[in-house]
């Protein structure tokens, strides 16, 4: 099943889970999953949040940024993939110039 983002209406979030600035994001979801092209614009951030009852992927396709998670700091560059596993928690920030892009999912358990 081909996902179309360039049709899906996009979504501007200020202070996204009370991170910073702005994320535009374009969302499909189903019974089974919520798959997202989020885009945090230059100094933004997604603020730190547990994934309780499911999981998150983030798989990096443009800029640079960082994924607080643990007690770590991983890159989010372009082919780069982060995994928070279900009871984890973490926080997604751009410290570049430019926007960053990256590919989500969060798949639903039922």
């Amino acid at each position: 099943m081909e996902i179309k983002f360039q049709e899906i209406a996009e979504e501007v979030i200020h202070r996204m889970r009370d991170g910073e600035g702005n994320v535009h994001k374009k969302t499909f979801e189903d019974d089974a999953a919520r798959i997202m092209l989020l885009t945090l614009e230059p100094g933004a951030s997604i603020g730190r949040h547990t994934h309780e009852t499911n999981y998150e992927i983030f798989y990096g396709v443009s800029g640079k940024g960082r994924v607080l998670y643990a007690d770590k700091e991983e890159p989010m560059l372009p082919g780069c993939c982060h995994y928070c596993p279900q009871g984890h928690d973490h926080s997604l920030i751009n410290d570049g110039d430019e926007p960053l892009c990256v590919f989500a999912v969060i798949a639903k358990h039922g």
